[in-house]
């Protein structure tokens, strides 16, 4: 079997290192190159054409977002980053995944040699998942306005209002490898009286703050990262904190959120699984699910335990998943009301939601 070629692009020696050394070890996987920035980096793709590539986010001569952007335009390949636990960090890597990596890995602020040493296993998981993944043409920016001319503004999506909309109904979100931007591609669709969302993306901590603001600045739910005990609002979207898994149990007439650390579950924590038997436990019959684009199984079963209690779900197709692992598990364990495009999921959400309004306890 063929070996996936990976080359490393880290202004750490030390770094460049240790991953390659990591790569190396795995029978699968060769580093068949290590370059200190973005300019050496691109003459070694261009010669050695790896499969993967593994991307230091803050780079010397180019910067990483730059050269990803360049990199997704003009040859689009599976790029693994390597992000910092900062703030600074988690805002590059967002942006990364928006310009079209497939995944990140956070190294540590200290101990970084050791830190790397210790995720050999997910980054090694990560670069095979990449090497698998659809990947995406990220297109060039529309041109700026010449001077003297007024600047070229989008124009705002219009999504109306629901209406007649029960409280009762909450929408659960599962989602995992490419699904930062997917889950958005759902959120910015939403009209402001959408039920409440709930959502579980496999993400570290110090990573998902910054996702919920970034999901809060352009979506018209209002978005956060959820906490302990709060109550669940409809027109409000709450996002797992990253190493800590979210569920929903009900206080008297309210929906709260409970945020607890624990083991990790099918490996993952957050977990989409525990997120989704509690949609069934306490939301039954009022509660809309939905799979996206992610490696593995996580929440599979317990969206099949959702429809069981009552709900009605939705599944992303294999076409517009970066990965098909969950939904693809989802599907298999009959899990599927309606299997879509990843574009048509917030749309028949709505048509959903508008069909059943007033009618909250009924499944239609």
């Amino acid at each position: 079997m063929a070996k996936t070629k990976v080359v490393v692009v880290d202004d750490s020696a030390l770094v460049r290192s240790i991953l390659t050394e990591i790569i190396n070890r795995q029978p699968d996987m060769e580093c068949i190159g290590a370059a200190a920035d973005p300019l050496a980096a691109r003459e070694m793709i261009r010669n050695l054409d790896p499969d993967v590539i593994t991307l230091d986010v803050e780079m010397p001569k180019m910067d990483g977002l730059d050269f990803l952007s360049r990199l997704m335009r003009l040859r689009p390949m599976p790029v693994v980053m390597v992000s910092t636990l900062t703030e600074r960090g988690a805002e590059v890597t967002l942006k990364a995944l928006e310009l079209g990596a497939i995944d990140f890995v956070a190294k540590p602020k200290i101990g970084v040699a050791d830190g790397i040493r210790q995720l050999a296993q997910d980054i090694t998981d990560k670069i095979r998942v990449a090497s698998k993944a659809h990947i995406r043409r990220h297109h060039a920016p529309a041109p700026a306005a010449a001077p003297g001319e007024a600047p070229v503004v989008p124009k705002p999506v219009t999504v109306a209002n629901i209406g007649r909309l029960s409280t009762e109904k909450i929408i659960f979100i599962g989602a995992s490898t490419g699904g930062t931007e997917a889950t958005k591609d759902v959120l910015v669709n939403l009209p402001p009286d959408s039920p409440a969302v709930v959502i579980t993306q496999h993400m570290p901590p110090g990573f998902t703050k910054s996702y919920a603001a970034r999901l809060d600045g352009l979506c018209k739910i209002r978005v956060k990262e959820a906490q302990d005990g709060e109550r669940i609002l409809p027109g409000h979207g709450y996002i797992a904190p990253g190493g800590m898994h979210l569920s929903v149990e009900r206080s008297g007439a309210n929906y709260i959120a409970r945020v607890q650390d624990g083991e990790p579950v099918n490996r993952h924590k957050p977990s989409v699984e525990v997120l989704f038997n509690s949609a069934a436990r306490v939301v039954g019959p009022n509660a809309l699910g939905i799979m996206l684009t992610g490696m593995g199984a996580d929440g599979a079963r317990a969206m099949k335990v959702m429809k069981d209690a009552g709900s009605y779900n939705f599944v992303q197709d294999e076409a517009t998943c970066v990965v098909f692992g969950m939904p693809r598990e989802a599907i298999n364990a009959g899990a599927a009301d309606e299997i879509l495009p990843l574009g048509q999921i917030a749309p028949r959400l709505i048509e959903r939601l508008r069909s059943t309004a007033g009618f909250s306890t009924n499944r239609v």
